[in-house]
């Protein structure tokens, strides 16, 4: 009996513009972080800065995942979703500029996410 090797799976699925948010969403996440640590008191953005760091290493790899069209990509791509959505509420809670276009940057990001593996699951 003859044994099959497993096939590494290319959807040939177009991830560009996925690819791109994912991206500008962790650079949003890179710079709100940066911008709350110069904060004058910087206690308060401490869940801001944890959940910006969580997300932007969130965003790197799954831009990462879907550059090598990883098999697991749709899949890591609900997780996305989740951490900007909790990066978008927190950084949604504060007043600052940084903290405004973060918490826009993850929601976009989160939408995106979402409306991919969701299309994938249909397939």
């Amino acid at each position: 009996m003859e044994q099959q090797q497993p096939g590494h799976h290319h959807s040939g699925h177009k991830h560009e513009a996925l690819i791109q948010t994912l991206l500008e969403c962790a650079r949003a996440c890179e710079e709100c972080a940066a911008a709350c640590l110069d904060e004058k008191d910087v206690t308060p953005m401490a869940h801001c800065i944890e959940l910006d760091r969580d997300c932007a290493e969130i965003c790197y790899l799954g831009a990462k995942l879907l550059l090598r069209d990883s098999e697991i990509s749709h899949k890591f791509l609900v997780i996305c979703e989740e951490a900007c959505r909790e990066c978008a509420e927190e950084c949604g809670m504060h007043d600052h500029d940084h903290c405004k276009r973060c918490a826009e940057a993850c929601r976009r990001c989160e939408q995106a996410c979402h409306e991919h593996h969701g299309q994938q699951q249909m397939k």
